[in-house]
């Protein structure tokens, strides 16, 4: 079937989305929290922390978005291109699924402020009722996103005013900006309602913070319906991090200025109540659960159908195939089942650790391949937005940090669950078309033989045969075969250099070909080029 799906442009496909992923539920009924644990000094450390990780994935992820065309699967399409569809599979699955249950995870936190919101009436919701508000608000976002991604950002738009708006409605009341009691600079680590104010740290707070700035792949997850994925992943995700620093930090001093620590860390909906407009703001809240659960929706999909493409996932029910404008509905409806079943389960809090964990190596792997070609100076690597190499090592050394730091239990089970997914499809035996791992392994070996040249004196016991073995007709080398097996056993090495006339390359090529393969069957390392 023709390819007719629309391509979006940067505002639409990459800026939106990922900007509403990252202005989410911890903006609204953490960070106020995260103030009036660690005071404005310890909230911008803990703000740049995580935007710091973030932020160094985001430019490992736009630059190799520029040295590429990238189809269908975003993140799992960068990482199966550069390092293997092994290591793409293993972390492509996990990612599926944690975006896909991260709807489910959204739409609790939308029922959560329907709840509160109906509680502030006086109207009490029974769980049946609850589970009624879950299932018709995940019907609607299901409506919308089977029906196009076109309209899912469209109707993000709206979103996207009315969280603008929500903003302007807390920066501008003068809760913030007249206060009594000063800026609480620093904070005395109380801890929360749910432990009984017994106290906190830093690192348990930068826990709670972490998932917030996570919105960084939304837009990349979109690559395949891009018009330009070379430009408009890193001008959207990279104005989309800029923009949403900007504004946590603007409501970070305000926080700091409008309520002291016992209120911050008391009241979850501190922003709210303090706001010129509290509906609003709760209008802000919702949309941004509903915006978040939105851009999962449309994602998941999309990287099933990468991931059913290279055959890490099996083609059931014909999950790859396309509508006619392009939509993966197939692939959606059985996202669609996923996202079910975690809302019947009715509380993720047990796998949602496990979940982010997925994220994190996510954002690990993609900074390695940027650091691992970078590094290696690939020929294939040539990006047109280049970083220096210390951007994706601190990203990926941020991530691992963040790893174990929030939970270093569920990380080493993420850990476990990412390799044995990939020793599975290692035996599967799924074959990469186009990685670039030879010219990794090619490029290893270069600096390798340099290094080793270097050294005037070779050790006699480091020594193997090496034969370079010039052949203009394969049948005069029969005789020699064994003798030549023979000498370079166990470890030792031969080049099959073909001679050729003009007429007769391609025929002396084939003939070298087979000449090869045969002698590897035998267990002997062998490569060939023919010259004319």
């Amino acid at each position: 079937m023709q390819d007719t799906r629309p391509r979006l442009g940067t505002f639409a496909g990459v800026f939106t989305p990922t900007l509403l992923t990252i202005l989410g539920v911890i903006m609204y009924l953490r960070l106020g929290w995260v103030v009036g644990n660690g005071g404005l000094l310890g909230a911008l450390l803990v703000i740049g922390l995580a935007v710091g990780i973030t932020s160094t994935t985001g430019l490992a992820l736009s630059s190799i978005a520029t040295n590429t065309r990238l189809g269908a699967g975003g993140p799992y399409a960068i990482i199966s291109r550069s390092l293997g569809i092994e290591v793409g599979g293993s972390v492509g699955v996990p990612l599926f699924v944690s975006q896909t249950l991260a709807v489910a995870m959204y739409i609790f936190g939308f029922r959560e402020g329907v709840v509160w919101m109906l509680g502030s009436l006086d109207v009490h919701v029974s769980d049946v009722g609850a589970l009624v508000i879950d299932l018709a608000t995940f019907g609607l976002v299901f409506a919308v996103a089977y029906v196009s991604a076109e309209l899912a950002f469209r109707i993000q738009y709206v979103i996207m005013a009315v969280i603008f708006v929500s903003i302007a409605l807390v920066l501008g009341s003068p809760a913030g900006w007249g206060a009594s009691h000063g800026v609480l600079w620093v904070g005395d680590w109380r801890g929360s309602v749910d432990n009984g104010f017994g106290g906190t740290d830093f690192w348990t707070v930068f826990a709670v913070f972490s998932s917030a700035p996570t919105g960084v792949m939304a837009g990349a997850n979109m690559s395949g319906d891009l018009q330009d994925p070379r430009r408009s992943i890193p001008a959207g995700t990279i104005a989309a991090i800029g923009l949403s620093t900007a504004v946590y930090v603007l409501l970070a001093v305000w926080l700091a200025r409008a309520g002291t620590a016992a209120e911050l860390t008391s009241n979850y909906t501190f922003l709210i109540d303090a706001s010129l407009w509290g509906p609003g703001v709760l209008a802000g809240l919702l949309g941004a659960t509903l915006s978040s659960a939105l851009s999962s929706l449309v994602g998941a999909p999309r990287i099933l159908v990468a991931l059913v493409d290279d055959a890490v996932v099996p083609d059931v029910g014909g999950l790859r195939e396309l509508s006619e404008n392009g939509e993966p509905r197939r692939a959606m409806v059985a996202s669609a089942i996923l996202v079910l079943g975690g809302l019947l389960l009715r509380d993720l809090n047990a796998i949602a650790p496990l979940l982010s964990m997925f994220f994190l190596i996510t954002y690990l792997v993609i900074n390695l391949v940027v650091l691992i070609e970078s590094s290696l100076r690939l020929q294939s690597y040539r990006p047109t937005l280049e970083i220096p190499r210390f951007v994706p090592a601190l990203g990926a050394l941020g991530s691992l940090f963040a790893m174990f730091i929030v939970n270093p239990t569920v990380s080493l089970l993420a850990v476990g669950v990412v390799f044995g997914l990939y020793v599975t499809i290692l035996r599967r035996g799924v074959s990469s078309r186009d990685d670039s791992r030879s010219g990794i392994f090619s490029a290893v070996a270069e600096w390798a033989a340099a290094r080793a040249t270097e050294y005037e004196a070779v050790n006699p016991r480091a020594w193997k045969p090496n034969l370079l073995v010039p052949v203009q007709d394969t049948a005069e080398l029969r005789g020699d075969f064994q003798l030549l097996v023979e000498l370079v056993r166990p470890e030792g090495t031969i080049k099959l250099l073909g001679v050729a006339a003009e007429a007769e390359v391609a025929e002396v090529a084939e003939r070298v070909t087979r000449l090869t393969r045969e002698l590897r069957k035998k267990g002997v390392f062998t490569t060939s080029s023919v010259l004319d």
